[in-house]
């Protein structure tokens, strides 16, 4: 749980840091966003296991990732194309994951009917966006 609140810190801390020092570059975000989507979907792995998340959210999670970046086209030097929904859904996905770890090392039992609701929205707000995200590619 120490390292996931790290991971979490800093992420929220290197991106301004970078803005303010002039140094953001196109693949300091793709790199970034990189190491977001790999943690989240690796946490939600784990935690289909231990709390019973639905295994179709870090599937979800990875694929809608794989969307990002290709219909950004960021692999050819082009800025991250964001969206309200995705930025909403990637910082959820950040909660979900904390709820299950942070509920665990506190030994606070949360309901598991709440958790696995959690994740079904999320697994809806993710489709919405992966359909947003193509929407906007093809009538561009």
């Amino acid at each position: 749980s120490f390292l996931l609140l790290l991971a979490i810190l800093s992420d929220m801390i290197d991106g301004p840091i970078a803005r303010k020092k002039g140094q953001e570059s196109h693949i300091g975000g793709l790199l970034d966003h990189s190491c977001d989507a790999i943690l989240v979907a690796l946490l939600l792995s784990v935690l289909t296991k231990t709390h019973g998340i639905p295994l179709l959210l870090p599937i979800l999670v990875f694929v809608s990732f794989l969307q990002y970046i290709l219909d950004s086209k960021a692999l050819f030097g082009h800025n991250l194309r964001t969206s309200q929904l995705g930025r909403f859904n990637g910082i959820a996905y950040f909660v979900l994951a904390s709820i299950c770890i942070f509920s665990e090392a506190l030994k606070i039992n949360l309901l598991e009917n709440f958790i696995i609701i959690y994740a079904w929205i999320l697994i809806i707000s993710t489709l919405a966006s992966m359909l947003e995200r193509l929407w906007t590619l093809l009538t561009k």
